[in-house]
């Protein structure tokens, strides 16, 4: 399955009710895009999670579909709602309430990248950000409802593992002096979009991998876990964030000398949760 939008890599068999899902990796800035900005074509990919799709990868050995965006989240943020517009960026938008994601520039088109940094000396039409939104949003979902609509019906259930990457910094007012920094921060939007007994699992699945594991804090999930996470309907979301100092470079945007470790780490660990999906008869043979 392919889209201008969106990649799903698909396993050979669908094994497991898990989907995985990297709604923020895409590396591919389009050239006008990048022309029009203020900023230079480096700093313009930090808010990026760089090689989270690649990360995850692995996932179709384990019988679970990968969904991937193929447009960057600077262009158009698959994780905000489609009517998250900025009245500071888009012409026209009107302001709908407080809502902190946008009042920070961080909504559906955002208007900053990390720090803040704006992207552009002015504002963009009402028509070009409807254009980027049913080009690119709308796909995307489209998608992810319709592998997590497939799992349910081949499973009976369906789990949503959104995969994200975080700066080293964001755990800075986390972590406490003597004990160890947390690593990985699952968000389940303090249990309204996923089972406890499903949450437990997968950071299970982290803590034997090694990892130091915390929830909700300071990441408790964005629009995808709240318009996907239905566990009174047996869907369940839950996002990822993993801690990028684990296994790149930030500065310069690149793979560290601990990345392959880390990847073949992480291998078990996207194992491990597929294999919370499966379905007992069909339990594919362990990885080597």
């Amino acid at each position: 399955m392919s889209n201008p939008a969106f990649d799903v890599s698909m396993p050979p068999e669908r094994l497991s009710c898990v989907v995985f899902a990297s709604p923020h990796s895409a590396r591919y800035y389009p050239r006008h895009f990048v022309n029009r900005s203020v900023l230079d074509e480096h700093t313009i990919r930090t808010s990026e999670d760089a090689f989270v799709d690649q990360l995850f990868a692995p996932a179709a050995e384990f019988g679970a579909p990968l969904l991937t965006a193929r447009v960057p989240r600077a262009y158009v943020d698959l994780n905000r709602s489609a009517d998250e517009l900025d009245p500071a960026l888009v012409q026209g938008a009107r302001k709908q309430g407080h809502n902190p994601r946008v009042a920070s520039g961080l909504g559906v088109i955002p208007r900053v990248v990390a720090n803040g940094r704006a992207i552009y000396r002015g504002k963009i039409s009402m028509e070009e950000a409807c254009t980027r939104i049913d080009r690119y949003w709308r796909p995307y979902h489209l998608a992810l409802q319709g592998l997590l609509s497939e799992a349910h019906q081949m499973f009976g259930e369906a789990i949503l593992v959104d995969c994200h990457s975080m700066p080293h910094e964001a755990m800075d007012g986390i972590a406490r002096k003597g004990q160890r920094r947390p690593e990985i921060v699952l968000g389940d939007r303090f249990g309204a979009a996923a089972s406890s007994g499903i949450v437990d699992r997968i950071e299970t699945a982290f803590s034997d991998a090694g990892f130091m594991v915390t929830r909700n804090a300071p990441f408790a999930g964005a629009y995808v876990t709240q318009a996907y996470g239905r566990p009174s309907r047996n869907q369940h979301a839950i996002q990822v964030e993993i801690d990028r100092a684990l296994y790149m470079d930030e500065k310069r945007i690149r793979p560290n000398a601990q990345y392959a470790e880390f990847k073949a780490c992480l291998r078990r660990v996207i194992s491990d949760i597929a294999a919370i999906g499966y379905d007992r008869d069909q339990m594919p043979l362990a990885a080597e």
